[in-house]
């Protein structure tokens, strides 16, 4: 599911015919920043694209007061087909990335073991900051967005506070891990196939 096609298409459905500039000041007007993962720079060569692709069209030119014309587009029925396949998907697709964190948990260097805690304690506090950090930006978009965008930032909060819990958690286990990186408690080897 593309987060960015979602977007395109569903301005252009709700807005009608626009160019590219005014589909780039909505995206910042809706701090889709914040709550996606889309970058408000990526909406030009996002929508070329899609004219490409046919799910946008070419509608006409548009010229304020002494500025270069701007080129119109328009959802097309394609689009609107593809529009109602990405609003089912981005709502039933469900997303676990892996996160690399994981990764290097488990490739520990043995030199190094002492320094689990600090570095696991500098994480959480520097997650903690990204949270209040989220929180405040969030506060400052609110009266600019509705509610179901509302929620969307809402939910990069609870991802947060759910990382937090996780490294508070995994802090308390630190003296274990690091003891059984030292003297690994036995495992059953998976047997090749």
């Amino acid at each position: 599911m593309s987060s960015i096609r979602l977007f395109i298409l569903s301005s252009f459905a709700d807005f009608g015919p626009m160019h590219g500039h005014r589909l780039r000041l909505e995206a910042e007007r809706k701090h889709v920043d914040l709550w996606t993962d889309i970058s408000v720079g990526a909406v030009y060569g996002a929508m070329n694209r899609l004219a490409v692709e046919g799910l946008l069209r070419e509608s006409g030119r548009e010229q304020e007061g002494n500025r270069p014309p701007r080129q119109l587009y328009e959802i097309t029925e394609e689009g609107r087909q593809a529009l109602a396949r990405l609003r089912q998907e981005g709502l039933t697709e469900i997303r676990s990335k892996p996160d690399p964190f994981d990764l290097a948990l488990t490739r520990l260097d043995p030199a190094r073991l002492d320094e689990l805690r600090p570095v696991l304690t500098d994480r959480l506090e520097r997650i903690r900051a990204t949270l209040e950090e989220r929180r405040k930006r969030n506060e400052g978009a609110r009266e600019y967005i509705g509610l179901a965008q509302e929620w969307a930032l809402r939910h990069a909060e609870y991802r947060l506070e759910a990382e937090i819990a996780f490294l508070q958690d995994l802090l308390a286990a630190t003296d274990e891990i690091v003891a059984d990186e030292r003297n690994p408690r036995p495992v059953k080897p998976k047997p090749y196939k």
